[in-house]
């Protein structure tokens, strides 16, 4: 799931959940809501967190410089 799939999840969710006043039987449209808003909001973290472990700009590079001693 990437980060638009995810947007869009929050977004219908946030409009089922708190925008949309039907009574539906046989289906609760604001639990349907909230669910798709907690899927969404999970994507999005996940995708966060795959796309930053892949940033160049991120990364800490570890060096170590070995040096020679002259001797005198």
């Amino acid at each position: 799931m990437g980060i638009g799939v995810s947007l869009f999840l929050i977004a219908t969710g946030g409009i089922l959940a708190w925008a949309v006043n039907v009574d539906a039987s046989g289906v609760d449209l604001n639990m349907v809501g909230v669910i798709l808003l907690v899927v969404g909001v999970l994507g999005l973290l996940l995708s966060m967190l795959f796309w930053s472990s892949f940033a160049p700009f991120g990364r800490r590079e570890d060096r170590t410089v070995v040096r020679d001693r002259e001797v005198l």
